[in-house]
């Protein structure tokens, strides 16, 4: 990701991706409402904030449990702690949904698979096919133009 696409000061710097958050800003309004772009970056910055301050409170609560990965439960607490305990219902609703949708994608093939399986010859193929191109573009640019597929045949 270019530096110019992401908010914030330097590399080290954590950040949100500014192309995303803009269409989550806009999504969010009506859509005859418009928003400068300094206030863009401003409710980035304010979204980046709130993610290190219930991230900093969720290790902390973490710690005083004696666990060392911080768990949903560890959010949710600090969501409390921090005196945003209004939000908990729906953060929890959120997360159960996402696990509902993780859990289908593992079910249906993961996000990589596109329905088609491929043999592991295919894969193979498919596999040396992506390399050559990646040398070609490495050395001088050109690419290898994909090999028609052609049909399968009967070996004896």
């Amino acid at each position: 990701m270019e530096p110019m696409d992401i908010v914030g000061k330097s590399k080290e710097d954590a950040s949100l991706p500014k192309a995303t958050m803009t269409k989550i800003i806009k999504e969010m309004l009506p859509p005859d409402v418009r928003v400068a772009r300094d206030t863009q970056d401003l409710l980035i910055e304010c979204c980046v904030e709130f993610i290190n301050l219930i991230s900093s409170e969720s290790n902390e609560v973490c710690n005083r449990e004696e666990k060392r990965t911080i768990a949903p439960e560890h959010v949710l607490k600090a969501l409390e702690v921090l005196g945003f305990g209004e939000y908990i219902e729906e953060v929890y609703a959120a997360y159960e949904q996402h696990k509902i949708e993780t859990m289908h994608d593992s079910l249906k093939g993961g996000k990589w698979s596109n329905g088609a399986e491929m043999t592991e010859e295919e894969a193979a193929a498919e596999q040396q096919r992506m390399f050559a191109e990646a040398r070609a573009r490495m050395n001088g640019g050109a690419v290898v133009p994909k090999q028609p597929e052609s049909e399968p045949t009967l070996e004896r």
